[in-house]
């Protein structure tokens, strides 16, 4: 699945979140939560399958070598990653224009996305 989230509907997925015990779920209307399960990139890149970013260190490499793959360049890299993930049912999720220095895809597992209800963010 492939989804595209403008930068706006990033941001209210992001603040839509919380983490409690190292777990995301979606905030309650009328809960009250802790400023310590605030959800920043920085959390949420911890509950992703792989990340392509120009914020965050994407470890694109790292996860090359843990599919036991190889690649020549960083775009060939992230082209097998999300290939992998995809075809076993993984939520690929780019975000703004996507294009240039700005792309930004994130890949989640089907189940993750889901239970935190990203397609109700995408355009």
């Amino acid at each position: 699945m492939e989804f595209h989230l403008s930068d706006d509907a990033w941001a209210a997925f992001q603040s839509s979140l919380y983490e409690r015990d190292e777990r995301l779920e979606r905030r309650i209307d009328g809960a009250s939560y802790k400023p310590d399960e605030r959800v920043d990139v920085w959390v949420l890149s911890a509950h992703a399958e792989a990340i392509f970013s120009q914020d965050i260190d994407p470890e694109v490499w790292e996860t090359l070598a843990d599919l036991d793959m190889e690649a020549e360049t960083e775009e060939d890299a992230w082209r097998l990653i999300r290939s992998f993930y995809l075809e076993r049912g993984n939520m690929l999720v780019s975000i703004g224009d996507g294009v240039g220095e700005d792309r930004e895809e994130w890949i989640f597992s089907e189940g993750l996305g889901t239970r935190l209800g990203l397609p109700d963010f995408a355009n």
